[in-house]
């Protein structure tokens, strides 16, 4: 790790951001992460609480004078993204993420950087650690599991917090004040298989579809990228129709709220049509980087000779790709309230056929909990058609908009004051926290912001140091302004 990011201004803030970045912190394996939280909080002297499901709150007192402010809650959660290249040498488990400086960028060698959310994380421990910021009394709260199905959130109990105005620290645009977002669910198929001999004189291959730039599957759902078990299943498709190919095993994607980059699968080819399957496969390979070049211009599609023994049945092969080809990924429906909002989308996030065994994984996301769940049965329909057995989990609602809220009203006008230019109010695609928690504190006033973050989820994952230092400087002053409590 660059020494030189510990360096950087506010620099208790990347300090802290480095210390967070040195325990691994995947989504549902956070005990590591929980037990740091949960020691700088001790070590502080300042009341510490791990409720039952692991989410720590660490309660700070109001410095002098600002006793008679509105409490607040500062929220961001521990977990993780843990994605990496192909080519990328490294343990998550074992290993601290390893942070590089290019210009005004901070950025990971290989691998997510974990800036989701580990800046907010970070923000809120230098004002937890802080001796001379001016601020009310506040909850510092640190969920878990955000990234893979808000389990944090959701366990949390009403009455455990004492502030009353929410400031969610996982916005990744500091021009933007965020006061809505979507509800998600997963939506998971799965079923078994007896794999049958390959026919004879039949040729393996493995297919490679690598190369493309994924990113966040709500945040950047709507610039149109490929999606890697997309792109797979259009060549399995349609080599199965018309050069006799049969499948052995297929592994695309990972986590569902990250859009696939990479997917492998091995196959098989009648040796009498493979001079016309690689024919036809340089042209397919040809259109589909034709096709995505202005979005993931470094899509590559290859194929190699391969050992096949066993492919999955022929009535099974030909219902799953049919469905994964019927398999909506992308954006199902634009916001007819606001303008440019992506309102309903889904992400096929998982592809894996192996060893008698598959797997189909879904994230629909919307802002409508109707449309959400209207989209979900539509999947639902398309799987059962395979077989398999099909379940809708980890449900999340959206946070509805609260456009003249008091905090929305403070930090817009304070936004325009410090920056002289207008703030971009909207909700956004993602899933945020506050829904949930909006459930469990039904008079809580919110709102999320943060710095500028690109390539969140995905190894491209990058923040702005310029921007965390405007981000920290308008938090500071957000601070300071809030008004005494009624």
């Amino acid at each position: 790790m660059s020494d030189d990011i510990r360096h950087l201004e506010p620099t208790a803030l990347w300090n802290f951001f480095a210390d967070l970045n040195a325990v691994p912190r995947a989504s549902k394996k956070e005990q590591q992460v929980i037990e740091f939280a949960k020691s700088f909080g001790e070590t502080l002297g300042l009341e510490t609480i791990v409720d039952d499901i692991g989410n720590v709150i660490i309660r700070k007192p109001a410095t002098a004078g600002m006793e008679d402010r509105t409490p607040l809650v500062l929220q961001s959660h521990l977990d993780m993204v843990h994605q990496k290249n192909n080519d990328t040498d490294f343990d998550f488990a074992t290993q601290g993420i390893q942070m590089l400086l290019q210009g005004d960028w901070v950025h990971a060698d290989g691998t997510t950087l974990g800036a989701d959310n580990g800046i907010g994380v970070a923000t809120i421990m230098a004002l937890l650690a802080s001796k001379d910021i001016p601020h009310p009394a506040f909850d510092a709260l640190f969920t878990i599991d955000e990234e893979t199905g808000m389990t944090g959130a959701k366990g949390l109990q009403g009455g455990l917090l004492q502030g009353k105005i929410l400031l969610n620290l996982d916005t990744e645009e500091d021009c933007e004040l965020t006061i809505g977002c979507a509800g998600g669910v997963d939506v998971t198929a799965t079923g078994t298989y007896s794999a049958v001999p390959v026919a004879a004189d039949t040729q393996g291959l493995k297919i490679t579809v690598k190369g493309l730039k994924g990113g966040h599957s709500g945040m950047e759902i709507h610039l149109g990228r490929a999606n890697a078990n997309k792109l797979m299943n259009r060549i399995l498709w349609l080599a199965a129709k018309q050069y006799r190919l049969q499948v052995a095993s297929i592994d695309g994607g990972g986590l569902r709220n990250a859009i696939p980059r990479e997917s492998v699968a091995t196959i098989t080819i009648p040796k009498s049509n493979l001079a016309a399957f690689e024919q036809w496969f340089t042209t397919q390979a040809s259109e589909i980087q034709a096709d995505f070049h202005a979005t993931d211009p470094g899509c590559e599609v290859s194929f190699q000779e391969a050992t096949v023994t066993e492919v999955i049945p022929a009535d099974l092969q030909e219902t799953l790709l049919a469905s994964l080809h019927a398999c909506l990924s992308g954006i199902y429906r634009m916001s007819p309230k606001i303008q440019g909002l992506v309102e309903t989308s889904n992400n096929l996030a998982r592809v894996l056929v192996k060893d008698g065994a598959f797997q189909i994984g879904c994230l629909t996301r919307s802002s409508v909990n109707s449309q959400r769940d209207d989209l979900a049965n539509s999947l639902v329909a398309v799987f059962q058609l395979t077989g398999a057995v099909v379940q809708t989990a980890g449900d999340y609602p959206g946070w509805q908009p609260a456009p003249e809220s008091a905090i929305v009203t403070l930090m817009s006008s304070l936004y325009v004051e410090m920056f002289k230019d207008q703030p971009h109010v909207s909700a956004c695609h993602a899933g945020l926290e506050c829904g949930i928690l909006g459930t469990h504190y039904l008079d809580m006033d919110m709102i999320s912001f943060g710095p500028n973050i690109r390539g969140a989820h995905s190894p491209e994952e990058r923040v702005q140091i310029s921007s965390v230092q405007k981000f920290w400087t308008f938090l500071k002053e957000t601070l300071k302004r809030i008004p005494k409590a009624a």
